[in-house]
């Protein structure tokens, strides 16, 4: 069985669940005439993928509190897919915590010989669901339940011992005339994963650019490239980019 139709199944069997609400090993595997422990792998990586959820003998449809708060939205989808344009096959990339740079893994799928670090276990669960199966590396280090990733000296040790092409990191808001804020104090592990990579580039939507936050987490010195929305007013791009930072707008529609 070919990745390709690997992918194929899981797509179907994905398409089946939301429309039915429910499915079962057994019949899944009559269906693609193959065994049931493939039917349970698919099943699994698609839970891990936070598409549905498994039951005993088969899985079920996400309840749809929970999919209206995990679908990405399409700001963050066309600020995820710009991003992933700028990774080369073979390239080495950080990837921070959040929604908006998780969106981008999905994009990743057609990338060869990746080598991918992360403190999140979202971004990491995402990566193990893609079939051309970059290189994982995780930071360990302490759990921080605010950012949902992992932090402290440990991780930032980790991040010390390689050396990155890019960093993809996202921010809670954005001081068009300093760089990057956040509401989060810990923001020592982003400056150094800002050390680690050549390049670093920036994951916003546009409707937090402008937000008054105290802690500033990147400058722009450092900063290479923002990746935002079109929903972008034209006096904060012309201030964002009289800073040096390179600014790339994705076209989106609501």
């Amino acid at each position: 069985m070919t990745k390709r139709n690997t992918q194929q199944r899981r797509h179907n069997i994905l398409v089946q669940v939301n429309e039915l609400g429910e499915v079962a090993v057994e019949k899944l595997a009559q269906q693609f005439q193959t065994s049931e422990v493939t039917i349970r792998k698919d099943l699994t990586s698609l839970e891990k993928s936070g598409l549905l959820l498994r039951r005993y003998g088969g899985a079920i449809a996400l309840p749809k509190e929970i999919v209206s708060d995990e679908i990405d939205s399409k700001r963050k989808v066309a600020i995820a897919k710009a991003a992933a344009k700028l990774i080369k096959d073979h390239n080495r990339v950080i990837i921070d915590s959040g929604r908006t740079t998780a969106a981008m893994i999905p994009e990743l799928a057609n990338k060869r010989g990746l080598v991918v670090m992360t403190n999140a276990i979202k971004v990491a669960s995402r990566l193990l669901a893609l079939e051309n199966e970059p290189t994982l590396l995780m930071t360990g280090g302490t759990w921080d339940p605010h950012s949902e990733s992992f932090q402290g000296q440990v991780a930032e040790n980790v991040l010390c011992s390689y050396d990155f092409d890019q960093l993809f990191i996202g921010a809670d808001g954005i001081d068009v005339k300093r760089g990057t804020t956040t509401f989060n104090e810990l923001v020592g592990l982003s400056q150094v994963m800002a050390k680690a990579a050549r390049e670093v580039i920036v994951m916003v939507e546009s409707d937090k650019i402008g937000r008054k936050i105290p802690n500033l987490e990147l400058p722009w010195k450092i900063v290479t490239t923002l990746i935002t929305d079109n929903g972008l007013a034209d006096e904060k791009r012309k201030a964002i980019e009289a800073c040096g930072v390179k600014l790339i707008c994705a076209e989106f529609i609501e």
